[in-house]
């Protein structure tokens, strides 16, 4: 039974299918992608939400020192796009991580891979489609023709939100009002939501809230996909080159205004606060491995795709760097954490018009994004399907466009449904772990391939250097540099001593008798006469926001609130450890095995980096992707394991 789910693909086999052609019709995609093309795609898929949207946060956690960030994520994404390209060399087909794999490990791994892939690509979508869909609103709500008597296109907040942020506004802005805030007080988003939530037509209890311009955008792009590569080509191309000469633009006239005393602190938050940022970073570089699913239709993939991936990582790298200098020069990195940092720096220096520009290119840039990736998506499900582990209708490719039609109209429908209902932190962090989960099964491929006398190499290999006394060496370093420079973290994480909640979630966890103690509480220490203010005018969280650190675990450890409700301890506190733990052990064994089978020095850190920032992205997205591969155990063996044709022959 193991013999039989870890049966492997020969690289021979692949290229022997490949070059008879697949589907119905017996014919392949067109071959017409050259190394100008595949860095376009690059750059389509990795200069979108990161520049335009993500980048204001990080700088606001990190300050300027966030080019850190990009630097280490960038290397990081080098690292395993090294290990794509090798294997993009061996094997120039559709399929990506999940071919390889199937290569590498045999087909139950390849199928957990492909099965991640569907998540990541189908996720990446919706995440994309929901940011374009804020872009585009706020576009349309900033358009003023005094001649027309047009003073902005609002759309209701019903119609351009999903359900799930609504939801969860409402009952945020319910619990902070009731805590003393002000509504003019509540955060941006969390009024937007609220306002949705209570302005919605309703069906019985039911609101009718639903993210309508995703839904619109979705199906443009699908039909682009579906007419074909040639035509999605020269639409990214367009919209890669508008982009571009927008961030110029910026970096250009944004230089001038540059003040370098706000680069003074540079860490102004030190490691940590730069460190906080990695989730919304490295979504930023997602979409460089959607080249590799191309590799049928380049005119020379075992040349073109390695090229192809490492010139968009430079570029892209580049770009993000000089961004985050100017952003963090122009104004104090503490005001950036907005989501529209581009457009907000130029309204403080009141450059209206660069404002404006930055918001159309953000629109071209979102949807250039959601191009590639849904480009992408429907030739993992193709080559799934070539092998049997999905129904033969997903690798039917169309006559005239030359497309998996099928496949790509699905898609479609996968990605648009959820799109109007799903929130997007709980997508971008699920995109996160999926892409992550296939960069390092990539990266763990090289290694287990790379002694085996039986593959047949491709032009491009890994340089290789040995990683025996390297990788052991940087681990201890590691752990002596944890417990000299972090030694009260380093202690606190091994005996999982108790944390103290931040005030958001102290405040809206009390209901209301603890909340009216906790008030007089307040009233005490601040020596408030309760007879001249109301306990409901006393902003409960904005107060403990104002203390210190100290001062506020002194109010902590003194409020007679439930202990559970100040304190996160225990096994609620140990299982957010449990990713970095299950981290911990993996670098032991892999140092174990650098020393045994001297593997290669860069596909180890490639698979050490990548799953680090796993590692960062919290045990709930863990939770949530372990639920999406049982799922997809259980679809396998259903399926997939009886119509797998490596079993039929």
């Amino acid at each position: 039974m193991i013999k039989k789910l870890l049966r492997k693909k020969s690289i021979t086999k692949i290229l022997e299918d490949a070059e008879k052609g697949y589907g119905e019709h017996g014919t392949s995609l067109h071959k017409t992608l050259g190394v100008r093309d595949l860095t376009a795609f690059g750059i389509a898929a990795i200069i979108g939400a990161g520049i335009f949207s993500t980048i204001g946060k990080a700088s606001a956690d990190g300050g300027p020192a966030v080019i850190f960030l990009f630097i280490f994520t960038a290397i990081a994404c080098s690292f395993a796009a090294f290990a794509y390209a090798e294997f993009a060399s061996m094997v120039p087909v559709s399929g990506s991580a999940y071919t390889y794999s199937y290569v590498a490990f045999g087909e139950l791994v390849a199928w957990i891979i492909g099965w991640s892939l569907i998540m990541e690509y189908a996720i990446g979508n919706i995440t994309v489609a929901i940011s374009w869909s804020d872009y585009f609103t706020g576009l349309l709500s900033s358009i003023r023709i005094p001649a027309l008597g047009i003073d902005g296109i609002h759309l209701p907040d019903w119609m351009t939100m999903d359900y799930l942020s609504a939801f969860n506004g409402h009952t945020h802005a319910e619990a902070m009002l009731n805590a003393g805030k002000s509504y003019a007080n509540l955060d941006e988003a969390t009024r937007l939501a609220s306002n949705a939530w209570d302005t919605a037509p309703r069906i019985g209890s039911f609101h009718l809230i639903a993210d309508l311009p995703a839904l619109a955008i979705i199906i443009f792009i699908t039909w682009l996909v579906y007419r074909g590569m040639k035509e999605s080509r020269n639409a990214s191309n367009a919209m890669v080159v508008v982009k571009l000469a927008v961030i110029l633009l910026v970096l250009s006239v944004g230089v001038f205004y540059v003040d370098t005393s706000n680069w003074n602190p540079f860490a102004p938050n030190g490691a940590t606060g730069v460190l906080k940022g990695v989730s919304a970073v490295f979504f930023a570089y997602i979409g460089f491995d959607a080249i590799s699913t191309t590799a049928e239709e380049c005119r020379n993939p075992q040349k073109d795709l390695p090229r192809g991936m490492m010139w968009a990582i430079i570029i892209c790298t580049i770009l993000y760097v000089a961004i985050a200098l100017v952003l963090t020069g122009i104004v104090n990195y503490s005001l950036l954490s907005v989501g529209d940092p581009l457009a907000f720096v130029f309204d403080q220096i009141d450059l209206k018009l660069m404002s404006g520009i930055i918001a159309v290119s953000a629109v071209f840039a979102m949807a250039s994004v959601l191009l590639v990736f849904q480009m992408g998506q429907p030739r993992i499900w193709m080559s799934m399907s070539r092998d049997g582990l999905l129904p033969p209708a997903f690798s039917r490719i169309h006559p005239k466009y030359k497309t998996p039609s099928f496949a790509t109209v699905v898609v479609g429908f996968v990605v648009a449904v959820p799109s109007l209902f799903m929130n997007l932190t709980i997508v971008t962090d699920l995109c996160s772990i999926g892409t992550l989960f296939a960069f390092v099964l990539v990266c763990a491929g090289v290694l287990v391939l790379q002694n085996r006398p039986d593959v047949q190499r491709g032009k491009f290999k890994i340089p290789y250097v040995n990683a025996k006394f390297i990788v052991p060496f940087l681990l201890m370093a590691a752990i002596a540099f944890a417990f000299t420079a972090y030694k009260t973290e380093a202690v606190n994480f091994l005996s999982n001593r108790a944390k103290v909640n931040d005030p958001v979630t102290f405040v809206t966890s009390l209901d209301s008798k603890e909340l009216t103690a906790v008030q007089n509480q307040i009233k005490a220490e601040s020596k408030i006469n309760a007879g001249q203010v109301v306990a409901r005018n006393i902003d409960t969280e904005a107060w403990l926001n104002g203390l210190s650190a100290v001062q506020y675990q002194n109010f902590i450890d003194n409020s007679a609130v439930a202990a559970d409700k100040k304190y996160e301890s225990g096994w609620s506190l140990f299982k957010h450890k449990i990713p970095m733990w299950i981290f911990l052990i993996i670098c032991v064994i892999i140092s174990y095995y650098c020393v045994v089978k001297n593997l290669s020095l860069i596909p180890v850190l490639g698979l050490i980096s990548c799953l680090y920032m796993m590692c960062e992205l919290g045990i709930s997205n863990w939770i949530g992707f372990g639920i999406w591969l049982i799922v997809g155990l259980v679809v396998y063996f259903l399926y997939g394991y009886k119509h797998s044709k490596l079993r039929t022959e």
